[in-house]
């Protein structure tokens, strides 16, 4: 069990990530600035967000196993209250908006960076890809009114702690 569960979010942490948008979702080749969100108490107090990560856009498990799951289960998120599904990698905003557009995307669920892995090495989720450098690794938090109250990094390379079915029965 992660030493985060129980404590608020670490403050001081932000993503980048271009905001969803149903009318550029249907042009596949146009792209938006990406903004940052700040992971602050002030932005996390009185909602749920669920940040799912991978070790990669594109990367086959997450492409074809992790993230489809949380879009197939989009409506159930909502349901439960969720106000943003933060889907991330060290990648760049850019590249993680085409893998979401990729994907078919849907609010509330945002692709993300998490820049050089920053958030991801200040928790310990990680994963040393070699030459390749560090990664995110395949993990999921759930935070509800600042708080973590789920935190699960995968123990090998499937998609079980991580799943999207994972984190519905936790919210």
């Amino acid at each position: 069990m992660s030493s985060l569960i129980g404590k608020e979010f670490p403050e001081g942490f932000h993503f980048n990530y271009v905001p969803f948008d149903e009318e550029d979702q249907k042009d596949h080749l146009s792209c938006k600035r990406p903004i940052q969100f700040k992971l602050s108490q002030d932005n996390l107090k009185g909602k749920k967000i669920v940040i799912t990560s991978a070790p990669g856009a594109f990367t086959p498990t997450c492409t074809l196993s992790h993230i489809p799951g949380y879009i197939a289960k989009v409506d159930e998120f909502k349901s439960k209250g969720v106000d943003k599904v933060f889907v991330i990698t060290q990648d760049s905003a850019f590249v993680n908006a085409a893998w979401g557009k990729l994907l078919g995307q849907k609010l509330p669920i945002e692709f993300g960076t998490d820049p050089s892995a920053v958030f991801s090495k200040s928790i310990g989720f990680i994963k040393d890809a070699g030459e390749n450098g560090i990664l995110t690794s395949r993990y999921t938090i759930i935070i509800i009114d600042g708080v973590v109250t789920y935190a699960e990094q995968e123990p090998a390379g499937d998609v079980s702690v991580s799943s999207a079915e994972a984190a519905l029965a936790k919210l």
